[in-house]
């Protein structure tokens, strides 16, 4: 099974995880039947990116700030482990907020076949990237003053699974419809953009071990992987690709895009030739 395939079963699995999560907590609380052994666990309780919200305040031995649990911490630690192999393959293999992204582009994909994912000029779309970093530090600045969990009524991934539960604020119902309707031109918005914790699963992508490599001695330079990137990454000119808004989808890989065997994949340390 190709890795691409296996990419959609993962991504489809989490999306479905979470889902089943967040309705049973919400049915819980409305006093509906809840889905048998997941009971009223919360979804801060497996978001990782709460591990970034109170970061400050647990290595400063003041505790987690509200709604955080242990368990948020124990993904977060697992997350970032993961990072350390494979970069920011949680981004492309498990983030439902980046899957339901991806779907809606599908849609793009068929509406706006020319200007999808190209309406944004190059120079734009660099400097915007920046803002990823503006919004890392801002959440975790008013999270660690104010002792809450100031995102979440900004937050389009709370609001995509709880918009029905009447505890989502106004403002993240906004910038959830946006990211949406976004999606439909350019591919991945929240991601390529504002996500605080895309940009640190993306600076893994310096460091971690089993490294996405580009053979320049087999390479024939058709720039395929480049036009099939989502994040818009120029790869074929790189021998590692290591930007930090790589999602590692491997949409680029010799098993997916790129034509010539070996010449594109992800492998054990090492740079390729």
């Amino acid at each position: 099974m190709k890795k691409l395939s296996i990419r959609s079963i993962t991504q489809v699995l989490f999306f479905v995880i979470v889902l089943a999560v967040t309705y049973s907590k919400n049915a819980t609380e409305l006093g509906l039947t809840p889905i048998p052994f997941i009971g009223g666990v919360s979804l801060h309780a497996i978001c990782p990116f709460g591990g970034v919200e109170t970061f400050y305040t647990f290595i400063t031995g003041q505790g987690f700030i509200n709604k955080i649990h242990d368990s948020t911490m124990v993904m977060f630690v697992l997350v970032l482990a993961g990072g350390v192999l494979f970069g920011s393959a949680f981004c492309g293999f498990i983030c439902p907020l980046g899957t339901i992204q991806e779907w809606v582009g599908k849609a793009g994909k068929k509406l706006f076949p020319k200007h999808y994912n190209q309406i944004i000029p190059k120079k734009w779309d660099y400097k915007l990237r920046y803002l990823r970093y503006v919004t890392l530090i801002a959440v975790v600045y008013f999270s660690s003053m104010t002792f809450k969990l100031v995102f979440a009524d900004y937050d389009p991934y709370f609001a995509l699974f709880n918009f029905y539960a009447g505890e989502v604020a106004f403002t993240a119902i906004v910038v959830l419809a946006v990211v949406l309707i976004s999606s439909l031109i350019v591919e991945r918005p929240w991601c390529k953009y504002l996500c605080p914790f895309g940009i640190i699963m993306g600076l893994f992508n310096k460091i971690r071990i089993f490294k996405i490599v580009r053979n320049s001695d087999t390479c024939i330079n058709c720039k395929k992987c480049d036009r099939v990137c989502p994040m818009n990454l120029i790869i074929s000119d790189k021998k590692v690709v290591s930007n930090t808004s790589c999602i590692s989808c491997l949409a680029c890989t010799s098993e997916n895009a790129c034509p010539i065997g070996d010449t594109m994949i992800m492998k054990l340390g090492g740079v390729s030739k």
